[in-house]
């Protein structure tokens, strides 16, 4: 049975210095960022150590990440722009693989709650 609602009005999402308490600083963020965007496009080896990981799921880590990245830097300018951008890939990817993504909501439920909020 599938309990995700359909109307978007019982979604809330905490602020984003909750949001983002346990996050690596800025720096770091971004190395990690630029590091799984090599290794998706296959311009930087996957270490041997860590456990193998399918192209689309590779896809998802780096546009979440990104997105958050964007979305932390972009705290003192909040308004369109990069952060819309990323938010925007990662529900198109979303959409198109629903079983990668985790959670309570699937993304046309967050487009619901917040029509005009990339944030969410």
């Amino acid at each position: 049975m599938d309990v995700t609602p359909n109307s978007g009005k019982d979604i809330s999402a905490p602020p984003p210095h909750e949001a983002y308490t346990n996050a690596p600083d800025l720096r770091r963020e971004m190395h990690q960022v630029l590091v799984l965007g090599a290794e998706r496009d296959g311009r930087q080896a996957r270490p041997l150590t860590r456990p193998p990981i399918d192209a689309t799921a590779a896809e998802r880590a780096w546009l979440l990440r990104r997105t958050a990245l964007m979305d932390r830097m972009a705290l003192d300018d909040p308004g369109p722009g990069p952060v819309a951008e990323t938010a925007e890939q990662l529900v198109l990817h979303d959409r198109r693989y629903p079983e990668l993504a985790a959670g309570p909501h699937h993304p046309d439920t967050i487009t619901l709650a917040w029509p005009n909020e990339p944030r969410a």
